[in-house]
């Protein structure tokens, strides 16, 4: 146990580095030896809380197996292990079914002469308790939040506030004992307290105004509380129509108070008023003038960061801290440093501005990426005052865009260098100098893009347009086919735009008519044909002018041309629609339940997703989800659906927000249709969608993404998101984390509709993972014995494994026909009682239609503990064969 904690050079040496989630879940057992081994349990739950701290994840059911295992563990008067166990009930109790069953234990800990306990028994009950539970627990809560110990009145007040969206009838009810803790002695106490009050006033305005003003009065203890309560005052003043002096007096008198937490929370306040007089932002300024000069990091850095804001809406009240924030150019902590040379550059005078990009590049290495976007967007600003000084810019970006960064990073610097160009002609020449050597080395072909449009439409513009014609075919002969059909059209512009080199550009075009990628040979054979012909008119339209119609409206007009086959006419542009699409279009049914398959669903089936998906999952086929997700634009281009998965649960049912996925698989696509349902009556959700962060970007490239426009209380949507991936590479088996994105509108009780104003939030989903059964169908065999004999044992492939924790035969049957998503055959797929080997046959198909054939015999071990199986898979291909076995893998 020496060396737990410790990370040396060597990561093999950690404790837990190699820890397997199978072989811990066998050592639940240890929760219920008799007598309980304090420590050997509390390994135990010490190794169960890393892995779910690491990611892994566990079944309903094995969560809940651990779940009943630690509550044996409530025997035990052990304060360290009682701790431990309280988090690992705490951490299990979302995933667990059935975790009510602890209320009872947990109610007799609230009244435990141990505070720990208590505090403790309150967060677990928070997490477990329902509106139909919450009553008969509700006094405890309230017996709790007026408890003179600290730690439990917080757990009880803060637990108080999650409540709140559970059965906010119940927890408004509390508002005597709310208010009694808010003279609580405690800092903290104070501040939940007032957190809590707020959040049950916060619909009725006139409430919230009389709180503030009274608490204004009393002279909060709490430097926690008096910020929150400033924060509630600026709340007021942003939405107040009517006197808010009162308010705007008590911010101002905190600029005077001895905790620093309050000073500066008043001030970065006062910086953000939209109607300021020059009195208020003077004092708040010297406040955080004051902070420049203070020995704590933490303080120079709020204080910098407010001003370098308060800077591009102010810059005036900025200059007297010019001294201050040039001292801390040299501070140790690089972000404060950042943001003190961004702040002077924005407010800073000409004849400074070299000596402080000198000074900034010093140290651009030891910067994160965040505070370099920072940097970029100061000396955009910075190009626009400053005309004069553009080289000496444009140097110090392309020095940005060729260092190690991410795409983000690049993009902007690529926005700042653009920005400059169009706003400094003079610019031009050396900004495309510089960046014809970058895309020489550049990683994003994105940005190449980009740069290979920009010195197409400037580069024969120049005074010496030839010089970049090297840069250009330089890459039609070393990258990829998207820059290279980039590249073709950057050099037709120059034939267009810059007539001497028009003869060395068709020679050019001529070069790349045998190229391997059909866009650039098309895009050279084009541009050839026009300048042969002579004409100009028509190509100068086509390299200079953007299309007339929106992209997706061409295709889907083009398409149907194609469709009808009559040719008798040239197809038209002008029957093109110009309006674009919204993306409300591509509701599934009636457009609002994504389960609806013609007919609305009963009331039951919307207030229950789990349902609903089911009864869809059963109904919806390939046929039926391919012609709806045809009618959408953005996936009309897609082809033949080939494969609709199963409902994914991404979320419990009982949870704020309810999210199931299903994987669409086409050709060269996966759409992602998440079937979302908001279950809180207080709110609407507006612009919702799911960001989706593959583990392995290279494998997939993401195409699109379709939001709901707005999500009421229990009317379930779908939202897109759609992929796109190259089958000569392979399918692309890689993980993603799931994040639903929104802005939420709370309801108003008087009118029943969302109020005008809303906030952004997120919601985190569970990971969701493309696995070789999302690209397998199943097919049916008559005789499956003779099918498989007739193979050649030349195209079989042959691997060896265990189910951990399989004990069954039955199980194992299961647990491998789900696995593979195949058919199953010949019966197999019922097993013997108390069987202890079985043959498991199954037959499927790929995607492109090859016949899969597949023998799994198993046994139990001795221990009849694990499952050993012998997987035997025949088909006409090798690596379809290696694809099937790597579902195990």
């Amino acid at each position: 146990m020496g060396k737990f904690g410790k990370k040396d050079d060597d990561e093999s040496e950690f404790l837990f580095e190699n820890l397997d989630k199978g072989q811990v879940v066998q050592e639940k057992r240890a929760f219920n030896e008799s007598p309980i081994h304090p420590r050997k349990c509390s390994l135990v739950i010490s190794q169960f809380l890393y892995l779910l701290s690491r990611g892994d994840t566990f079944t309903k059911k094995e969560a809940t197996d651990i779940f009943f295992a630690a509550t044996k563990l409530f025997q035990s008067k052990d304060i360290p292990l009682r701790r431990l166990m309280y988090l690992l009930l705490k951490e299990l109790s979302s995933i667990s079914d059935d975790a009510i069953i602890v209320i009872s234990s947990l109610t007799k800990d609230m009244t435990h002469k141990i505070e720990l306990y208590r505090a403790n028994a309150i967060r677990i009950l928070c997490k477990i308790t329902d509106s139909s539970i919450l009553p008969q627990i509700e006094r405890y809560f309230k017996q709790s939040i007026v408890e003179k110990d600290p730690h439990v009145s917080s757990a009880a007040l803060v637990s108080s506030i999650h409540l709140l969206k559970v059965s906010p009838e119940i927890v408004k009810r509390w508002g005597n004992e709310v208010q009694e803790a808010i003279s609580n002695k405690s800092n903290m106490v104070q501040y939940h307290a007032l957190a809590l009050l707020h959040r049950i006033k916060q619909h009725d305005r006139l409430a919230v105004i009389k709180l503030v003003s009274n608490l204004i009065k009393n002279s909060l203890r709490s430097p926690y509380a008096q910020s929150y309560l400033i924060r509630c005052c600026v709340e007021i003043i942003e939405e107040s129509n009517t006197e808010d002096r009162i308010f705007r007096e008590y911010i101002e008198s905190c600029l005077r108070s001895k905790n620093d937490m309050v000073a500066y929370e008043a001030a970065r306040s006062i910086c953000s008023f939209k109607n300021v007089s020059a009195k208020e932002i003077n004092s708040a300024v010297g406040v955080l003038q004051n902070f420049l000069n203070s020995t704590k990091p933490t303080l120079r850095f709020a204080a910098v960061r407010t001003l370098n804001k308060l800077a591009q809406t102010n810059p005036t009240a900025v200059v007297p801290c010019n001294l201050d924030m040039e001292n801390l150019i040299t501070d140790s902590n690089r972000s404060i440093a950042t943001l003190a040379i961004t702040t002077l550059l924005k407010v800073g005078n000409e004849s400074n501005v070299e000596r402080l990009i000198k000074q900034i590049a010093n140290f651009l290495g030891d910067i994160n990426d965040e505070f370099k976007i920072v940097v970029v967007d100061a000396i955009t600003s910075l190009s626009q005052k400053f005309p004069k000084k553009h080289k000496h810019l444009i140097i110090f970006l392309n020095k940005i865009l060729r260092d190690e960064g991410s795409l983000q990073l690049k993009q902007a610097t690529l926005d700042a260098i653009l920005t400059v160009v169009n706003n400094i002609p003079e610019s031009k020449e050396i900004a495309l100098t510089e960046l014809c050597d970058y895309i020489e080395d550049c990683d994003f072909q994105d940005l190449t893009v980009q740069i290979l449009h920009l010195i197409g439409q400037e580069g024969p513009l120049t005074s010496s347009p030839a010089q970049y014609m090297r840069y250009i075919y330089n890459r039609v002969l070393l990258d990829s086919g998207i820059i290279r059909a980039a590249a073709v059209t950057s050099i037709a512009k120059f034939g267009l735009l810059y007539e001497p080199m028009r003869d060395k550009v068709i020679i050019l075009l001529q070069r790349c008519l045998l190229d391997e990628d059909d866009e650039v040979r098309d895009r050279a054979i084009l541009y050839l044909r026009l300048f042969k012909e002579d004409d100009i008119h028509y190509l100068s339209k086509i390299l200079m002018d953007d299309v007339p119609v929106p992209t997706v409206n061409m295709q889907k007009s083009l398409e149907v041309y194609l469709h009808n086959g009559d040719f008798s006419e040239p197809f038209d542009i002008a029957t093109v629609s110009t309006v674009v699409e919204t993306a409300q279009s591509p509701m599934i049914g009636d457009g609002k339940s994504p389960f609806a398959t013609g007919s609305k669903k009963s009331e039951s089936n919307v207030t229950s997703p789990k349902a609903s998906g089911s009864a869809a999952n059963d109904q919806e086929g390939p046929e039926s989800y391919g012609t709806k997700l045809s009618a959408i634009p953005q996936f009309s281009g897609y082809g033949k659906l080939l494969k609709s998965s199963e409902f994914i649960e991404l979320t419990e049912t009982e949870t704020e927000y309810v999210v199931n996925c299903v994987k669409h698989v086409f050709k060269e696509h996966i759409v992602f249709q998440f079937n979302v349902t908001n279950t809180l009556n207080e709110q609407q959700l507006d612009n919702v969608s799911v960001k989706m962060v593959p583990s392995d970007p290279k494998l997939l490239k993401y195409e699109c993404s379709i939001p709901i426009d707005a999500l009421p209380y229990g009317e379930p949507q779908p939202c897109y998101v759609a992929i796109r991936y190259n089958p000569a590479n392979g399918y692309p088996l890689c993980s993603f984390s799931n994040t639903l994105k929104f802005k939420v509108r709370e309801i108003d009780p008087s009118t029943n509709q969302p109020e005008e104003q809303g906030y952004d939030d997120q919601y985190s989903l569970e990971r969701m993972e493309i696995v070789p059964k999302d690209f397998l169908n199943r097919a049916y065999v008559g005789n499956f014995v003779e099918e498989w004999k007739a193979i050649s044992e030349d195209n079989q492939l042959v691997q060896t494994f265990s189910l951990v924790g399989v004990k069954t035969i039955d199980e194992a049957v299961k647990q491998i026909v789900k696995t593979l998503g195949m058919a199953t055959a010949e019966k197999s797929e019922v097993v013997q009682p108390k069987a202890m080997k079985h043959i498991l046959y199954l037959s499927g198909k790929s995607l492109s239609n090859q016949l899969i054939y597949v023998r799994a015999r198993m046994k139990l071990d001795q221990s009849q503990t694990n499952t050993d199986v012998e997987l035997t898979i025949k088909s006409d291909s090798e690596e379809l064969n290696e694809f099937v076995i790597s579902a195990f893998n």
